[in-house]
């Protein structure tokens, strides 16, 4: 596999400069592919925790169940992400990994990273620097959720979601492909179906928001912003400190 074809390499280079063999060392990393179903669970919490998964295409999510039979999505995966990250240091994973569409995933061991961690002190302190933010992004969506009225978490999650895109997709603008459902966006807001509906159509109706089937346009960016007093994590990180190769 071609360096240039992998998504991993496209987001990572968006912060820093990669040389010729870390961009192999990366697209190794998705040298093995597994295509899986939508709907499809790749694997439980419990389950021995033994791989990393590249996103290769689609669209997957991580959930737990509560003890009353509910479930709680905590995070969604696109192309470019690493899944597995948050358990690496626990022998058994703690969430159960689902597709919202046909997804191509690619497993490595954990043991893969031993590569990166000894050779490359950029790729490394790029890798740590990705992990701790998205404990930051965690503690944005727990006031989010916590806080946030239903139009006001709809909006967060759609900016979160724009602005993790842009980064593997600079050509993109103001429109996103949106294949979860009503029910997924519930159990991720932590609200009911019939709540997610009326804020949609509530949104597009006050001309936040337009909605084409799965595609969705930002129309009111700036406005979703200042309401929900968003902040994006992603475009732009302190790579100071990193240690050169």
């Amino acid at each position: 596999m071609s360096s240039t074809s992998s998504c991993l390499v496209t987001k990572l280079s968006h912060y820093v400069s990669l040389s010729e063999a870390d961009c192999n060392r990366l697209a190794t990393l998705e040298k093995a592919e597994r295509v899986f179903d939508a709907g499809r669970e790749v694997y439980q919490g419990g389950d021995e925790n033994k791989d990393l998964y590249v996103v290769k295409h689609g669209w997957a999510f991580s959930y737990t169940d509560l003890p009353d039979g509910r479930r709680q999505i905590v995070k969604i995966h696109h192309p470019g992400d690493i899944i597995g990250f948050p358990d690496v240091a626990l022998k058994h994973s703690t969430t159960t990994l689902r597709t919202v569409e046909d997804v191509c995933l690619c497993p490595f061991p954990k043991s893969s990273l031993d590569e990166i961690l000894r050779k490359s002190p950029k790729l490394s302190a790029l890798l740590l620097s990705i992990a701790l933010r998205d404990q930051v992004v965690l503690i944005d969506v727990l006031r989010a959720m916590g806080r946030m009225s239903a139009q006001e978490r709809v909006s967060y999650m759609l900016l979160d979601l724009i602005a993790r895109l842009r980064i593997t997709n600079r050509d993109m603008t103001d429109t996103i492909r949106l294949p979860m459902t009503q029910s997924q966006i519930a159990d991720y807001l932590g609200l009911t179906n019939v709540y997610i509906s009326k804020t949609f159509i509530r949104m597009e109706e006050d001309g936040y928001i337009h909605r084409d089937q799965n595609r969705l346009r930002i129309l009111r960016e700036d406005a979703m912003i200042e309401l929900t007093d968003f902040h994006d994590r992603y475009a732009d990180m302190d790579t100071s400190w990193f240690p050169q190769d």
